[in-house]
């Protein structure tokens, strides 16, 4: 399901050709990493935000009124589109959703030498600026998480409500999946005994 008013313009017009200006465009975030990481401890779930979400949902003007500014702080510092399931904590504070192609699993391989994006080679690509960030302050393991589909119907929500409703459990798996090398078997064939008496192979 996918919500027209946030969907590129290509998506919404099937077989034309949009202008590069019908992309998101990559933002770097003016705050710095180490602000934002502190800043993200102080919003851990808690019984007090769990409250304020829950009475926030039952009132809608509060609600909205709340996630219009989310929004507006939001897109300023990061450029924040809203899609009401925010991966910022584990991308650097660099929002994917500002990535032209809307990829949320790393940059695709139109990156320039110097870290240019595709799209818009004047600007840093957004997971370039993410690495960095991350870098700088040893957090490079979390742009290693799985970042698993958006749901659409949640495009406009609020994602701090959710995040303290605790509906962002699995917004991305737990680990990158290559602490262990998977398992193939495969089926080895019976040998009659006869055969193994007579020595054949």
């Amino acid at each position: 399901m996918t919500n027209a008013g946030n969907a590129p313009a290509a998506r919404r017009r099937p077989g034309r050709r949009a202008s590069a200006a019908a992309w998101p465009r990559p933002r770097r975030p003016w705050l710095p990493p180490g602000l934002t990481y502190r800043v993200q401890g102080l919003l851990v779930p808690n019984r007090f935000y769990h409250w304020l979400a829950r009475r926030l949902e039952a009132f809608p003007a509060a609600y909205w009124l709340f996630t219009a500014g989310e929004k507006t702080a939001k897109s300023a510092i990061f450029g924040c589109r809203m899609c009401g399931q925010c991966a910022l904590p584990v991308t650097g504070y660099a929002c994917p959703q500002t990535c032209p192609k809307q990829l949320r699993n790393g940059p695709c391989g139109g990156v320039g030498m110097d870290g240019s994006c595709e799209v818009y080679p004047d600007v840093r690509c957004v997971w370039v600026a993410a690495y960095e960030r991350a870098e700088r302050h040893g957090r490079t393991a979390d742009l290693r998480l799985l970042q698993r589909p958006l749901d659409h119907r949640r495009w406009g929500r609020s994602s701090w409500v959710n995040y303290w409703q605790g509906r962002d459990g699995e917004l991305w798996t737990a680990n990158d999946g290559l602490a262990a090398a998977p398992e193939i078997s495969r089926p080895v064939p019976s040998v009659p005994a006869a055969s193994l008496a007579a020595g054949e192979p």
